[in-house]
């Protein structure tokens, strides 16, 4: 997965990027094909930390931002909401009925 990283107004530290990486890494485990995700982040003029995440499928694109006091806990809490859209992802074809049931007759 090719991931690239960017800050506005702050430095990325390898603290900073090895969180990341390391919470974007799990969501392969949903086996879809991520093929890029485009992380940024900032800070709100009320210093509260805010970080967005794009991650592109064949499908389309997967957008999730949050926007926290810690940077940590914005990027957990996308981390999470991208998990949640690549799990309705994955598993929305199995949730569609193919057939609809028939109803039976009763023969008196």
């Amino acid at each position: 997965m090719k991931m690239n990283i960017t800050g506005k107004n702050i430095d990325i530290t390898s603290a900073i990027r090895d969180h990341i990486e390391s919470k974007l890494k799990k969501l392969e485990k949903w086996q879809v094909d991520i093929t890029g995700c485009q992380c940024s982040f900032s800070e709100e003029p009320n210093k509260q930390m805010k970080f967005e995440a794009t991650v592109t499928v064949p499908k389309g694109q997967l957008v999730a931002s949050a926007v926290h006091e810690d940077l940590y806990a914005a990027v957990n809490e996308v981390e999470q909401k991208l998990e949640r859209q690549l799990n309705k992802l994955r598993h929305k074809p199995e949730a569609r009925r193919s057939d609809k049931p028939e109803l039976e007759e009763e023969t008196e």
